[in-house]
């Protein structure tokens, strides 16, 4: 037996492996490595990505595998910095450029893509092809369908994330605390005596006053995804830029109709929390240059011990701060549960366990080998079948030391990467229901603790067409408004001004378009 034909038996008895249980539906046809199916896509390289052996994201250990034992053969149309990919991608979409077959993404440019008219409704080719591995994790919470629905169709699938996975805990400097003296904060008035203690009290022993209470990002929004600043907001009962449930008081019988959903920003205890805020900063608890940092830099304030307070999700634990142990600092910090406001109040945010969506062009001239990609995953990743229990390539985010697998990083030769960020779902196959599975033991209990106070976005659905029109303008204008105030520029009752704004330009009228989809969605049990 030759090598060609060798490779062509492994190539389809591994497919079979992979697809055996679809026997229903069209088996996939397996190329050899050399006529794999070709299926192109678009990537952000995401500042978290990393390579080792001169490998790129068009040429690494994963791509090689799914060419070699999946007979699908990725090639990028092109690539962008992640700051930079949306505005690309726009521009690509406004020319009428050519799209590839597949295009991913995790920001609100899926609903321009959506709406381009250039991609498929993906229900059918969801239900034909998708293992059912994926179909049940996708069952998990049917919510996560609901923003790429139009006309009783959905045009995106959306990547499953963790359950857990965005909600913000506290990072704090134990070190810093043993040194000063202090207690773990539990409550407003423990957190800004901490908070006062690492700003003024040089809780680094270098005589310098060069440290900060806490790191903020403030450049985009209020809420963001590490270094977060919303969970201020969550002390005095809401919780800015979503759509939360009315109050009781707010939605009696005669109104709940029309106000049974409110945006938290215009509500009165955003006040409190704007207020709050302002006196951290006039204080010097946070950097002024929190106004022009992201959420990256910012937590770099904490990793390079510049900060004693970061607030982000479990996974920080591994990236970044995993930097400080690298780094051979000697810091020491844990994660505790977010301390209570007045009166023992807290509620911090969340998502659904969705984190970005997948397109299909409509022209695509076969979309199998795409599913047949994402199957294997969920089947093995997901599911944690095998070595992928450790991790998805060996010497690259696992080894083997006599034998026996481990996670040590420090073990694998020439470093650890991630190799689950190569894939087209930004992060391999997630589970949500999974996600003890990948948090570390110390961090569980915080996030059961804090599960009661979680609050996602309530508004799950597309953009309305108020939205389409004015909320890019009254998000920026929110933006502006909040770091005046924060910043000293406006006084605080500049946020009446800001509030009737918002309800004249649109905000009003948002409202009643995003009550109206509710009651819609209630007329429709059974519906994603």
């Amino acid at each position: 037996m030759n090598k060609t034909t060798s490779a062509a038996i492994c190539c389809i008895l591994v497919l079979l492996t992979v697809s055996g249980c679809y026997s229903s539906r069209p088996q996939p046809q397996v190329a050899e490595p050399d006529t794999a199916a070709t299926l192109t896509t678009i990537f952000s390289l995401r500042p978290s990505l990393s390579f080792k052996n001169g490998e790129t994201i068009e040429d690494n250990v994963h791509t090689r595998f799914v060419r070699e034992q999946l007979g699908v053969d990725i090639r990028y149309l092109w690539t962008a910095p992640d700051s930079t990919f949306t505005t690309k991608l726009k521009l690509q979409l406004i020319n009428k450029r050519e799209l590839p077959d597949i295009i991913t993404v995790r920001t609100s440019i899926v609903h321009e893509l959506i709406d381009s008219g250039r991609f498929m409704p993906v229900d059918e080719v969801f239900e034909r092809y998708a293992s059912p591995v994926w179909k049940n994790a996708m069952a998990e919470d049917p919510a996560v369908w609901s923003p790429y629905a139009r006309d009783g169709q959905h045009y995106a699938i959306p990547i499953l994330d963790y359950a857990y996975n965005s909600d913000p805990m506290m990072w704090i400097r134990t070190d810093w605390l043993e040194r000063l003296g202090l207690r773990l904060p539990t409550n407003l008035e423990q957190l800004e005596t901490v908070l006062d203690a690492f700003t003024h009290q040089d809780p680094d022993g270098n005589g310098l006053h060069d440290t900060y209470g806490i790191a903020v990002s403030l450049q985009r929004q209020v809420n963001t995804w590490m270094a977060d600043i919303s969970w201020v907001f969550g002390m005095y009962g809401v919780l800015p830029g979503q759509w939360n449930a009315a109050a009781p008081d707010a939605a009696d019988e005669a109104q709940a109709p029309r106000q049974a959903y409110v945006y938290g920003s215009v509500q009165e205890q955003t006040r409190q929390g704007l207020e709050k805020i302002k006196q951290w900063r006039d204080a010097g608890y946070f950097s002024d240059e929190a106004i022009w940092q992201d959420e990256e830099t910012a937590a770099r304030l904490f990793t390079e011990g510049k900060a004693g307070i970061v607030i982000g999700p479990n996974w920080m634990r591994y990236w970044p701060l995993a930097e400080m142990d690298d780094s051979g600092s000697a810091a020491r910090f844990q994660a505790i549960p977010l301390p209570a406001g007045p009166g023992g109040t807290t509620l911090h945010w969340s998502t659904p366990p969705s984190n970005g969506a997948i397109l299909i062009n409509k022209d695509i001239k076969d979309p199998e080998p795409f599913f047949r990609y994402i199957n294997y995953l969920y089947d093995h990743q997901g599911l944690r079948k095998d070595h992928y229990a450790y991790g998805m390539a060996k010497d690259y985010d696992y080894t083997e030391i006599d034998g026996k697998p481990t996670t040590d990083r420090s073990l694998i030769p020439g470093g650890y990467v991630d190799v689950s960020g190569y894939t087209l779902i930004y992060d391999g196959a997630r589970i949500p229901s999974s996600w003890e599975s990948m948090v570390h033991e110390l961090d569980k209990p915080i996030l059961i603790e804090q599960a009661p106070y979680r609050l996602a976005n309530a508004y799950q659905g597309p953009p309305t067409a108020t939205m389409k029109e004015r909320w890019d303008q009254l998000v920026q204008t929110e933006h502006e408004a909040f770091v005046q105030i924060i910043f000293g520029k406006k006084p605080l009752s500049y946020f009446d001004t800001f509030v009737a704004g918002w309800q004249r330009n649109g905000g009003d009228r948002i409202g009643e378009e995003i009550n109206a989809w509710f009651r819609e969605e209630e007329r429709r049990p059974g519906a994603r």
